[in-house]
């Protein structure tokens, strides 16, 4: 299940949110190791839960939200990014958004540090960050709508879906795979839970003081900005004379 738009783009240019895709794109082509092969830049600074229990390596807690393990890891976090990031970057503002996406890849990082202190296994990615985003996101706009790809085997469909369903299912899974899987699967879950729910309490002011509950009803819970034209053509519809 892939989010691939909503349908109501930012009414303002996304600065930030592009900026930081553009860096994170940067970062991975400086590490890969098709790219500068920079090994020891990302060793560096990724997470190490050990060392920063151990008050070593702590730029790490925010380094590692710019590193990625895989061109698929990189894709999936910046698809993310790029679907949320535009309407929460205009409620919040630039400044206030790029410090709210640090402060939440921040809480990210010490909840996987707490639940798993000595782990010496890095971890990497803006998934925390980004779940931030989506917590944030459907505080605000629960009823958004998101145009969601859905794979089973070869076959795909792509159907709108509200944001709620979307980004509660989502933190669902995250907390279903902690309680089964924990860290095993190679995953950060209560990273992802961690930022999510960040995300959401830090916009709890914002959603307040735009009037809370009247707030959504002000905008039927979507972005406060015209729907996109998605699937809609200009080119007038001819009806053959009987």
């Amino acid at each position: 299940m892939f989010p691939l738009r909503d349908h109501n783009p930012s009414g303002k240019t996304p600065y930030v949110t592009w900026a930081l895709i553009a860096i994170n794109c940067a970062v991975y082509v400086m590490t890969a190791d098709w790219g500068l092969d920079m090994r020891g830049f990302w060793l560096r600074n990724a997470l190490w839960p050990g060392a920063v229990t151990q008050g070593e390596m702590l730029p790490g807690l925010v380094s590692h939200m710019f590193l990625h393990a895989g061109i698929l890891h990189l894709a999936g976090n910046m698809l993310f990014l790029w679907v949320f990031g535009d309407n929460l970057e205009d409620q919040l503002g630039h400044v206030i958004f790029a410090a709210f996406y640090l402060a939440c890849g921040l809480v990210a990082a010490l909840a996987h540090v707490v639940t798993d202190p000595g782990s010496m296994v890095p971890m990497v990615g803006a998934s925390g960050a980004i779940a931030g985003v989506m917590g944030g996101y459907v505080l605000l706009f629960p009823r958004a709508r998101i145009d969601v790809m859905f794979f089973f085997v070869l076959i795909y469909k792509i159907w709108p879906v509200p944001a709620w369903v979307v980004l509660g299912l989502w933190f669902a899974l995250q907390v279903g795979s902690e309680i089964i899987a924990g860290t095993s699967g190679g995953v950060a879950h209560m990273a992802h839970i961690g930022g999510f729910v960040a995300g959401l309490a830090l916009c709890i002011p914002l959603w307040l003081v735009l009037g809370g509950p009247r707030f959504w009803t002000r905008t039927h819970g979507h972005p406060p900005h015209p729907a996109s034209r998605i699937g809609q053509t200009p080119i007038p519809v001819v009806r053959r004379e009987r």
